[in-house]
C-alpha cells in the first residue's frame, strides 16, 4: 500500500505514518528507519553490535552493565522500530528471552520483509499497545524493560504516568531495571517530570546524556536507568565519557536537583512528551 522504490531506498505508508528505510552510503548492510522524516532506528545487518545512534549506545551500555557479561536476560521492549536493541541483546547475551511490543503492524511487516532479524524462538514480536502488554504481563516476569515508544516524534501520554510506571515496576523482578529513552529540550519540563514520576516507584536511578541536553541548552535524548537497587553509575560514567559523543551521568543529589520538585504525573493529567523543534530532522540521513 503506497510503496515505491527509489534506488535502494524503500518508502512505504505504515499505520503510524510514512516509513523510509534508507541504506547507508558508507557502511554496507546498514539502514536507517525514518517515520515521517524523524530517525527512529539504525541497524547493521552484518554487525548488530554496531550502534549508530548515541542514545541507543547509552541504552546498550546499561544492558551490558546490569548483569555479568553474556548472562541471558529476560527483556521486554516497549517500542520495536527496526529492532536494534533486540538484535543487540541476541548477539551479546545469547539465550536471552525477549518480547517486543510494537503498535504498528504494518511497520513490523515492513521491517520483517526488508530488514529481517535472525530466527530465534526466544525473540517474539507482538503487535500491541505497550500499556496493554504491561497490563497482561505477570508480576516479576522480566529483568529489564526497555521503553522507547514514539508516535509523531512524541512519547504518548499514557506512557508517561505513575500508573504506567507502577505497571513497569510490577512486571520487573526485584532486581530488575527500567531503561527509558526521554527526548526533551529546554526547559526539560518533560524529562524532569519523568524522573520524578518513575522514581516514585523505582527510586534508585540515574540519567545519562549529553551535557548540553542535561543543562537544557538543546533538544536531545536522555536515558533514564531506574530500579530498586543501586545503578551501575561508575561503569555508565566510563562508557559515557568514552563514547564517540561524550556524555555524563547524573545521580544521587544531582538527580534530586535535576528533578527540581517536579510533580508526579498521573493518568488524569498526563500529556505526551514535548515535540522536537521545527526543522530538527529536515536533513535526512
Amino acid at each position: 500500500m503506497g510503496r515505491k522504490r527509489a534506488g535502494d531506498r524503500v518508502v512505504e505508508r505504515v499505520d503510524t505514518g510514512l516509513a523510509e528505510l534508507v541504506p547507508s552510503a558508507d557502511r554496507p548492510g546498514s539502514w536507517t528507519l525514518l517515520l515521517d522524516g524523524a530517525p527512529q532506528s539504525h541497524v547493521d545487518l552484518s554487525d548488530p553490535t554496531h550502534l549508530e545512534f548515541e542514545y541507543v549506545r547509552r541504552l546498550a551500555a546499561a544492558l551490558d552493565l546490569i548483569a555479568p557479561p553474556g548472562e541471558p536476560l529476560r527483556v521486554l521492549h516497549l517500542g520495536g522500530g527496526a529492532l536494534t536493541l533486540p538484535r543487540y541483546v541476541s548477539a551479546t547475551r545469547p539465550g536471552s528471552t525477549q518480547r517486543v511490543s510494537e503498535v504498528d503492524g504494518a511497520l513490523v511487516e515492513l521491517v520483517r520483509r526488508v530488514l529481517p532479524w535472525p530466527a530465534d524462538a526466544r525473540l517474539r514480536v507482538r503487535v500491541q499497545d505497550a500499556r496493554a502488554v504491561l497490563t497482561s504481563t505477570r508480576d516479576a516476569s522480566y529483568d529489564v524493560v526497555v521503553a522507547d515508544v514514539f508516535a509523531g516524534a512524541r512519547t504518548p501520554a499514557h506512557l508517561t504516568s505513575v500508573e504506567y510506571a507502577a505497571e513497569v515496576a510490577r512486571v520487573l523482578r526485584p532486581a530488575g531495571w527500567l531503561l527509558s529513552n526521554l527526548a526533551d529540550g529546554p526547559p526539560l519540563r518533560y524529562a524532569r517530570s519523568q524522573v520524578a514520576t518513575v522514581r516514585s516507584v523505582l527510586p534508585q536511578a540515574c540519567l545519562v546524556g549529553d551535557a548540553g541536553v542535561l543543562r537544557g541548552r538543546r533538544y536531545g535524548n536522555l536515558v533514564l536507568v531506574a530500579g530498586r537497587t543501586t545503578p551501575p553509575v561508575p561503569g555508565l560514567t566510563r562508557r559515557a565519557a568514552g563514547d564517540w559523543f561524550p556524555g555524563r551521568v547524573v545521580a544521587d543529589d544531582e538527580l534530586d536537583r535535576f528533578a527540581g520538585g517536579a510533580a508526579v504525573v498521573r493518568d488524569v493529567d498526563a500529556t505526551g512528551s514535548d515535540p522536537p523543534p521545527p526543522g530538527l530532522f529536515s536533513v535526512r540521513r
